[in-house]
């Protein structure tokens, strides 16, 4: 039987893949950690933000000899950020919500991949290890929303938490500032996703289940990668991929209805891993899915090539050879209806294995994951009044 050269091009590329995949554990396993490495920190250096106006470089003046593995630890510092409003609102065509709210700004997950670290240029901070180690959270983020979702010419759309930065990264453990907005995005009936790649989001069980009854919630899992090894390096804190399938596998029991993002896909490093992300979290009880091509806007394309450069060598230029090609010849491109997936021949073969694997399992499109603005309803500000009746 013969077959098409479109058919022999996918079959070659998927082969090409499964070498990768054969090869990755044994890879990340003889790369020694650079000298540089913080343990725990995604990110080697701290980079100026592209909005300083001076340079910094540290060097040994020749006085003092270094001690081995005398970097510094870092702590981490978490500042209230005082805010006069709280929902966020964007008409971009090809994101799939209108409005979100980001509890924090800044995350302690460390993922050395992720978009949002350009953001904290903004508040004279490095995309590096600031974005790591100095976090903010929304003061009084409970009462602003309450505030305006009680506005009379507020229109109920539904709200996504976890836009920019994780909403249940480690510090939401003691602030609980998304668990408030839970609090009261419920006795709203407000309906809300939540993306994140936390097991805390099952502490929540007990609102999401209630809200999920009317169709009020959703979630979506991240899950990168099934290595141990990549995923250590990659999103050092943050937690395993078994993990956070059993949090799938939870929520699933609750009746909240739970997808996977298999994001960012990142060229010859965890594309391999997609079907089996996929397949994994089906068995789980995920009913959706949705990815993402790698993003690498402003200082985030030095980050991360500082990063393909300690930790696979061997493979940096291919990587980003890879990037560009999905990118017109770019290493980023920011226009809309091709920044999330890419363009080209490679961009194409991730979309033509996504679509194949979800059809093959059952997993519906992200955007198909339905939630209701029908139960919205503004609750009295003295409950002793509605004794009397509408």
């Amino acid at each position: 039987m013969g077959y098409a050269p479109a058919q022999l091009s996918f079959q070659f590329q998927s082969f090409r893949l499964q070498y990768w995949t054969n090869i990755q554990s044994f890879q990340f396993a003889m790369s020694a950690p650079p000298e540089t490495l913080r343990k725990g920190r995604g990110v080697l250096s701290n980079p100026e933000g592209r909005f300083e106006t001076r340079r910094r470089e540290n060097f040994h003046d020749g006085w003092e000899q270094p001690e081995e593995d005398a970097l510094p630890p870092l702590e981490t510092t978490v500042t209230p950020e005082p805010a006069r409003s709280i929902i966020s609102r964007n008409q971009s065509p090809d994101i799939p919500f209108a409005q979100s709210i980001n509890p924090y700004r800044g995350c302690e997950h460390g993922c050395i991949y992720c978009f949002a670290r350009p953001s904290h240029a903004y508040l004279n901070l490095s995309p590096g290890l600031d974005f790591e180690t100095k976090l903010f959270y929304k003061q009084h983020a409970a009462e602003l929303l309450e505030k305006e979702l009680r506005k009379p010419g507020y229109r109920c759309q539904p709200i996504t938490l976890g836009a920019n930065t994780d909403p249940y990264q480690p510090i939401e453990h003691k602030l609980e500032v998304t668990r408030s907005l839970l609090e009261v995005l419920q006795r709203f009936r407000h309906p809300v996703s939540i993306v994140t790649k936390s097991t805390l989001v099952t502490r929540d069980l007990d609102i999401l289940a209630d809200m999920a009854k009317q169709e009020l919630a959703t979630v979506m899992v991240s899950v990168t990668t099934l290595d141990d090894g990549l995923k250590r390096t990659l999103e050092p804190r943050a937690p395993s991929a078994r993990s956070r399938l059993r949090s799938v596998h939870a929520l699933a029991l609750a009746g909240v209805p739970v997808g996977v993002l298999t994001a960012p896909i990142i060229p010859m490093v965890n594309d391999a891993d997609m079907e089996n992300i996929l397949e994994q979290a089906a068995a789980a009880g995920a009913c959706g899915a949705g990815y993402v091509l790698l993003r690498l806007p402003y200082e985030l394309k030095g980050i991360f090539r500082e990063w393909l450069d300690s930790h696979l060598p061997e493979r940096a230029d291919h990587v980003m050879s890879l990037i560009r090609q999905a990118r017109g010849g770019r290493e980023y491109a920011a226009e809309f209806g091709t920044r999330m997936r890419g363009t080209g021949e490679y961009a194409e073969l991730i979309a033509q294995r996504f679509r194949l694997a979800c059809k093959r399992l059952g997993l519906l499109p992200a955007r198909r994951m339905r939630l209701s603005s029908a139960h919205f309803q503004v609750p009295s500000i003295c409950p002793q009044l509605d004794l009397w009746g509408p």
